[in-house]
């Protein structure tokens, strides 16, 4: 019975996906309604949509399982760079990209780098582009994997068919409504994520016997509670926690200066100064989601402690597993329940959707148009770009189809990809005027090509140089962008104009 309960609210949820599809499906008149939502999205629409896309299943399966398995210190430390970076990036670039790409009629973040550098060949478009493409549909299949894997451990359903369930509603909603059904899908995800987050800690600490209980296992664990030491469960002992690993963890934080699908939120708004807004919505809700993630990490040692669950094998799942004893409490408990799976659910779709509009704005806009310069008329153009969302995730499905995939792996290559290839290229496009086409194309590749050479040929050596990937690669990306500029011809008259125009 209680099973039946939680699918019927999934099942409901993913209609209403759909139905906020269907109503925006006549509101695309163009590629740029389709790609940007004709830059008339609201504050709320934005902060919120930037968040539940950038946050993915991370947020409810990652977060906690990290601070179940090994407590505070690894998974407070990438939350704090997660924080610092999401903070920064509104406060710097948001009403900076608002109004240069505006100024420029940019729709995609490759064509802003092109149009900023006055790249009349379109290379840096291609570049960026596929750039984008090669981390994008390996991410998005991730997604799809997950939903998969969720429905498959839950209610046995065979986790190909609930894969591709799952990515004809994503696919369905985003082709027919755009940029717009996206949005104001994650903002419905972003609202029954928190649900789903609030109702676990409140359930769950009470299970475990009270917050006073919790905590008073989490200090008889050494390390557990430590910024300093991460808790060893295999020797029951605490393990230091070295300044470069903190540096390297709060590293995640440069990546979200490179992040398409997040840097299009703020080319998105309808007014630049509505941004201030957006930017405490989102910095604010970030901190306390993360927080609390936290928390239940804490609060599921408590419950196996207190023996209301058993040690878990998979850590990721603790929210699945004290949803699964919440649905034993009655009707309404199981429709509860039903409502935080949707919410895990929810924070896997609000990334996927927008990982295939960017990847495939990638390919339809930039390369296709752009780059190729194949002539299409605006209602082609508007086909083209549906078609090749439904390409890439039919692409997406087929490197997801196997449930043992190392495909997950690829969630943290891919962050560091965009923040290593488009970091420190947006940064300086954005503030320093002396950079020019050169100096950008080659940070940017470079910056791409580092994230493979640290993460396969440098990073396994150890000692030193065991960060991540993310960071280096972004240092030597500006360090690069910085020589070549400096080395090569200032950028003309005109491309100084409209960067003076931005600034002022």
């Amino acid at each position: 019975m209680a099973n039946t309960i939680m699918i019927v609210a999934i099942a409901v949820y993913l209609l209403i996906t759909l139905g906020i599809g269907f109503v925006f499906s006549k509101q695309n008149q163009s590629s740029g309604d389709f790609y940007l939502g004709g830059r008339k999205m609201g504050p709320l629409v934005v902060a919120m949509s930037a968040e539940a896309s950038d946050m993915s299943s991370w947020l409810l399966m990652g977060l906690p399982g990290v601070a179940y398995l090994s407590g505070v210190c690894d998974a407070a430390w990438t939350a704090i760079g997660l924080a610092v970076g999401t903070w920064l990036n509104w406060f710097f670039v948001s009403r900076r990209l608002r109004r240069y790409s505006s100024n420029l009629h940019a729709i995609t973040v490759p064509d802003f780098f092109s149009r900023r550098f006055h790249d009349s060949r379109n290379i840096i478009t291609a570049v960026a582009a596929l750039v984008i493409v090669i981390f994008f549909i390996p991410y998005t299949a991730s997604g799809f994997a997950a939903c998969g894997k969720l429905f498959n451990s839950l209610f046995g359903v065979d986790y190909m068919t609930a894969m591709v369930i799952s990515a004809v509603v994503i696919v369905g909603y985003t082709i027919m409504g755009g940029f717009k059904a996206v949005c104001t899908t994650d903002l419905v995800q972003s609202i029954v994520m928190t649900i789903a987050l609030v109702t676990v800690i409140v359930f769950g600490t009470a299970q475990a016997g009270g917050m006073g209980a919790v905590m008073e296992n989490a200090r008889a664990l050494p390390g557990y509670l430590s910024l300093g030491a991460t808790y060893d469960a295999a020797a029951g002992a605490s393990k230091p926690y070295g300044l470069l690993t903190i540096f390297s963890m709060m590293a995640w934080g440069l990546g979200y200066f490179g992040m398409p699908h997040i840097l299009v939120r703020f080319m998105s708004i309808e007014d630049e100064k509505k941004l201030v807004l957006s930017r405490r919505i989102a910095s604010i809700w970030v901190v306390i989601a993360m927080s609390v993630a936290i928390l239940i990490g804490i609060v599921g040692l408590g419950m196996t402690k207190a023996g209301v669950i058993g040690t878990l094998e998979d850590p990721e799942t603790i929210i699945m597993t004290i949803t699964g004893i919440l649905s034993k409490y009655g009707v309404f408990a199981a429709l509860i329940a039903g409502v935080i799976l949707a919410g895990i659910l929810a924070a896997t779709m609000s990334t996927s959707d927008s990982q295939l509009l960017a990847a495939a704005s990638g390919i339809s806009q930039n390369i296709a148009k752009d780059f190729l310069h194949i002539k299409i008329d605006t209602k082609k153009e508007l086909l083209i770009a549906r078609i090749t969302v439904v390409v890439i995730a039919l692409i997406g499905v087929f490197l997801a189809r196997n449930p043992n995939s190392s495909v997950f792996g690829i969630v943290s290559f891919a962050w560091a990809g965009f923040g290593g290839a488009f970091g420190a290229v947006m940064l300086c496009a954005l503030f320093w005027k002396r950079c020019n086409f050169a100096g950008a194309l080659s940070g940017m590749i470079v910056g791409g090509a580092m994230v493979f050479i640290w993460k396969y040929a440098v990073r396994p050596m150890g000692g030193l140089l065991d960060i991540y990937e993310l960071l280096p690669a972004f240092l030597i990306s500006l360090a690069v962008i910085v020589a070549v500029s400096l080395l090569t011809k200032a950028p003309d008259e005109e491309v100084i104009k409209e960067f003076n125009e931005a600034r002022d």
